[in-house]
């Protein structure tokens, strides 16, 4: 990884971290600790994408760090929720126990559930124009939701019991919902801050989040479980259809590479300002966590 796509994204988990801690208020119960722990440890790679977007419009970071936030808490609710036994069944995320495994099934749930509400009073608490919060705060609830993440999740866990794998098509647009959605909408907050042209940092995000879910299942293949910092192999091992059960490894790594030219080309009118974002768009593809 090139340093200034490091230190971005290290400055970006920084920001993160210090605006969710900050509004998290202490209570006597092991929630305000569950929450911080389960934001933790990530790459922090939305709420990049939030402060980068913002940076390329205009946008001062104190004013963009609280959207920031809000993705990453809505995400790491997500990654809560999807580790439960009745979802993923997950043990270890981030190279450390999942929120179920190191307190309980009970805790994890309202933790989750209290990093989405979070998410939503960091967008309401952003000093930006109301009408911004409003986009913001309605389209996020669309991409989390039923139409969203949600959604995707739900179709995901019914693949598992259905006569037939799914197809290419039917997995992308899973994959739109459950990954891409968050993705695309942290890319798009920059602009919807600034009140600019959103298009270009939309079409990059709906091409990144399609390279990231495929990078996922390549990682599920190729990677190790202590590099990666979760459980490896799992959609093999359910049978699910993926996209390298479906184009094969090396047809994977070749539409993921293409997707990133997709993704960095839709960047080309923001011209080297936007180097940092094509570079987050090859270090996708390139990860091994």
């Amino acid at each position: 990884m090139a340093d200034a796509l490091k230190d971005a994204l290290k400055h970006a988990a920084q920001i993160v971290e210090t605006t969710i801690e900050a509004a998290v208020r202490p209570v006597e119960t092991v929630v305000p600790d569950a929450m911080m722990y389960a934001v933790r440890g990530g790459k922090a790679l939305r709420g990049f994408l939030v402060l980068e977007g913002a940076r390329l419009h205009g946008v001062e970071e104190r004013i963009a760090a609280p959207i920031a936030g809000a993705i990453e808490a809505m995400h790491a609710y997500s990654l809560i929720h999807d580790d439960l036994p009745c979802m993923d069944d997950d043990d270890v995320r981030r190279g450390k126990p999942t929120v179920h495994r190191k307190w309980d099934a009970a805790t994890a749930v309202l933790t989750g559930d209290a990093l989405q509400a979070l998410a939503f009073e960091l967008i309401m608490s952003a000093d930006i124009k109301p009408e911004a919060k409003v986009v913001l705060a309605h389209m996020l609830a669309i991409d989390a939701g039923e139409r969203g993440m949600v959604g995707g999740q739900a179709a995901d866990i019914a693949a598992e019991t259905a006569d037939a794998p799914l197809t290419l098509r039917e997995i992308e647009s899973l994959q739109a919902k459950k990954t891409g959605a968050l993705i695309e909408w942290a890319c798009a907050a920059g602009p919807r801050i600034a009140g600019a042209d959103e298009m270009p940092m939309r079409h990059y995000g709906q091409a990144l989040g399609r390279a990231f879910q495929i990078a996922d299942d390549i990682l599920d293949v190729t990677g190790d479980a202590n590099t990666v910092g979760k459980a490896v192999c799992k959609d093999d091992a359910a049978g699910k259809a993926t996209f390298v059960s479906l184009l094969g490894l090396d047809g994977a790594k070749r539409r993921a590479v293409e997707l990133v030219d997709e993704a960095c080309d839709a960047l080309d009118v923001y011209k080297e300002a936007a180097d940092t974002l094509k570079a987050a768009a090859r270090f996708v593809v390139n990860r091994s966590r």
